[in-house]
């Protein structure tokens, strides 16, 4: 279990499928997160990948969303990815960040992480805006890197964050 300001992370279950299936079929959730038409499906996939550790985020003991991490293990090249997605119900009171910023510091303390990544999609401007006040900065555009439900290929833009310039 994980405490931020706002937000508690803890290990997301099985349990927690229907709800988080729930949240990802939102429109303003499922225009970034994919996961085809069994989202309870691809909630159990997640939960069930060795290299990714998934967790539940709690506001006032109600769940509100997910963030996932996984770990580039190549010593040389040794760093965390993450991703999150929200309820929109929630957005807007800086549950997203804190909920971010307390898996950067467990990462830091527990595993030693020095660097951190995430890709949201560059049209995500939300999103971009909430990874940058806790620090993350812009590295560049991938052209091209996702297909969207649309069929089409979308650019994202890869952000990365420094221990040292984790923000409170």
């Amino acid at each position: 279990m994980l405490r931020g300001r706002a937000v508690t992370l803890r290990p997301a279950t099985d349990a927690d499928v229907a709800a988080l299936a729930e949240i990802r079929a939102t429109p303003e959730v499922r225009r970034w997160w994919r996961g085809g038409d069994d989202l309870a499906g691809a909630v159990r996939a997640d939960l069930a990948d060795e290299e990714l550790t998934v967790y539940a985020i709690e506001h006032e003991g109600r769940l509100v969303g997910a963030i996932q991490w996984y770990a580039e293990t190549d010593p040389d090249y040794r760093h965390a990815s993450l991703d999150i997605f929200l309820d929109p119900a929630a957005r807007g009171a800086g549950l997203g960040g804190d909920a971010v910023r307390t898996l950067a510091r467990h990462l830091v303390d527990e595993y030693g992480h020095h660097r951190f990544t995430i890709d949201p999609a560059a049209a995500n401007t939300a999103a971009i805006r909430a990874y940058a006040k806790v620090g993350f900065r812009p590295v560049g555009i991938m052209r091209r890197y996702e297909r969207g439900a649309d069929g089409r290929w979308h650019d994202a833009l890869l952000m990365d964050l420094l221990a040292e310039d984790l923000r409170d």
